[in-house]
């Protein structure tokens, strides 16, 4: 169950994140304004927030595994949103960053 929780913490964090730079992407580089800048910073600022949730204390750890999160969570936003098309290369990064996640958050360590 603690498992489940954190991915669904990192899923959600990832698209705040992911989510609020899309929104200030298209505040500037699309010209849609300050209203879609405003909302991408708000959004933004909830990612910090939900990133506080994880049940590991040590901030390197949750960053650094939330790295790899991002790489495939951007990936996945850019196919959906953007209808990007990624390469093997592309996903092959992308599942290597995820085990990485995996190995960061969820390897067994001594008390």
């Amino acid at each position: 169950m603690l498992i489940a929780r954190s991915v669904a913490l990192f899923v959600l964090a990832a698209i705040a994140e992911i989510g609020g730079a899309w929104l200030v992407w298209q505040g500037i580089r699309e010209h849609r304004g300050l209203l879609w800048v405003g909302s991408g910073v708000i959004v933004l600022g909830l990612y910090g927030f939900v990133a506080t949730l994880q049940a590991d204390a040590n901030f390197g750890r949750i960053l650094a595994a939330y790295g790899g999160v991002f790489v495939a969570g951007s990936l996945t936003w850019g196919v959906v949103v953007d209808k990007f098309r990624p390469d093997r290369y592309d996903v092959i990064g992308a599942a290597v960053c995820l085990v990485g996640v995996a190995v960061i958050m969820y390897a067994p360590r001594g008390a």
